[in-house]
């Protein structure tokens, strides 16, 4: 998988077609030890640039309970 993050701070996770297919038979999404490690690697690095990247309005959402505050 390829994190492929843009200037606005949002993000796309692109997949390979082996890994499209896996997911499709399996239902799921295993990470090994090893991979599981370097998808958070990844991940803390969006979390860090996107701060930088997004716009004001998007920097000051709040997210409470699974929602949204658009304010």
């Amino acid at each position: 998988m390829i994190f492929k993050q843009y200037d606005n701070g949002s993000c796309d996770i692109e997949f390979s077609w082996k890994e499209r297919i896996s997911i499709l038979k399996k239902g799921k999404i295993h990470l090994s030890d090893e991979d599981l490690k370097h998808f958070g690697d990844n991940l803390i690095k969006i979390v860090l640039d996107w701060q930088l990247k997004f716009n004001e309005n998007t920097q000051n959402l709040k997210t409470y309970s699974n929602k949204v505050d658009s304010k």
